[in-house]
């Protein structure tokens, strides 16, 4: 009876032993260092970066195509049911194209955005407001109203006489 304890003792101890000597066992309970061995190179003179020069022209339908994308993008999102941020989100950069659009023009001419503005900006306040999207059918219908109105009046060929 104490040889079988005594035996069973002994091959315990061999074995914890063993494991705590085990290589593997100990680096698998060490603490890593957080430190990364590669040094980070810090950036001392940023640079910033000028784009390509655009023509006026070319800036113009830039922000026209921007503007196109996300009207596109906010009536889509209306339609299908998007989430408030997305439909916010897509109304304001709708916004801030169509002020870069009217930020391009001579002064007599920034007076065709204001309407155009204004209703967008009505837009994305009621949007901001519709919590739980119950007015998505009328918001959609001023999306496409605003849509239609400005490449009605607004695109390049009626404007182009007018840009700084």
């Amino acid at each position: 009876m104490w040889g079988k304890r005594f035996f069973l003792f002994f091959l315990l101890g061999f074995l914890l032993i063993n494991l705590v000597g085990c290589e593997s066992f100990v680096r698998k309970f060490t603490r890593k260092s957080k430190k990364s061995g590669q040094a980070v190179e810090m950036v001392l003179v940023p640079e910033e970066y000028k784009g390509p020069n655009l023509t006026k022209e070319e800036l113009y339908r830039q922000y026209y195509l921007y503007w196109k994308s996300w009207q596109d993008e906010l009536i889509n999102a209306l339609t299908y049911k998007a989430s408030q941020k997305k439909k916010v989100d897509c109304a304001q950069e709708a916004l801030k194209q169509l002020v870069n659009m009217k930020m391009m023009l001579v002064s007599d001419a920034q007076k065709n955005f204001d309407g155009h503005i204004s209703k967008l900006t009505i837009l994305l306040v009621s949007l901001k407001n519709d919590a739980y999207g119950s007015n998505d059918a009328r918001h959609l219908q001023s999306a496409e109203r605003i849509k239609a109105g400005i490449q009605k009046w607004l695109i390049y060929p009626k404007v182009k006489n007018y840009l700084k």
